[in-house]
């Protein structure tokens, strides 16, 4: 993880200056692009604190968690070097005071498919044990992917096929923690 983390930097800065492909997305079409940052973190930060709240004591949710997300991010690095996209239209730049962490000072708006905050929470869905908490970090993904699609962020296609990518690194991550 720490690799990755250490390399993202310059992942992203190659990433944002190739030419991509610009998709035709009518459920874009049909959302009015507004800046919905505030929301799309007032859900994220939230489930991810309780998440790491629960981890904090569980050995074997600690190391699904770990694992899928080691894999979650590799296979995105994978898939958005092997799909080359543009910026959706009306793309509004999200807000967020802790993505200098992941970006730097760079904007970047071309880390596409696929959706990297759909799936991150929907596999902190996963991994969580108590029923309550599964359901409202589900609603939240979904909620989550809609303001990412009416803030114009990514593509249909990158919240549609994030929660698939999510299930299986949880499964190999979870298979893991067995061993």
């Amino acid at each position: 993880m720490g690799l990755i983390v250490f390399y993202l930097q310059d992942f992203f800065t190659y990433i944002q200056t190739r030419n991509g492909i610009l998709i035709h997305d009518w459920v874009l079409e049909k959302l009015p692009a507004r800046d919905v940052s505030l929301y799309i973190f007032l859900i994220l930060y939230p489930a991810s604190g309780l998440f790491f709240w629960r981890m904090r004591n569980n050995t074997k949710l600690c190391i699904t968690a770990l694992w899928g997300y080691v894999f979650l991010c590799l296979c995105r690095m994978l898939t958005i070097s092997l799909i080359p996209l543009e910026a959706p239209v009306g793309l509004v730049h999200m807000s967020d005071p802790f993505s200098i962490i992941f970006y730097g000072s760079n904007l970047i708006t071309k880390d596409l498919f696929f959706s990297g905050h759909t799936a991150t929470l929907c596999l902190v869905g996963l991994c969580l044990e108590h029923k309550w908490e599964k359901t409202a970090v589900f609603c939240g993904t979904a909620i989550l992917a809609l303001l990412l699609l009416i803030q114009h962020v990514h593509y249909t296609a990158d919240v549609v096929a994030a929660p698939f990518f999510s299930y299986f690194f949880w499964y190999l991550g979870k298979t893991i923690a067995k061993i």
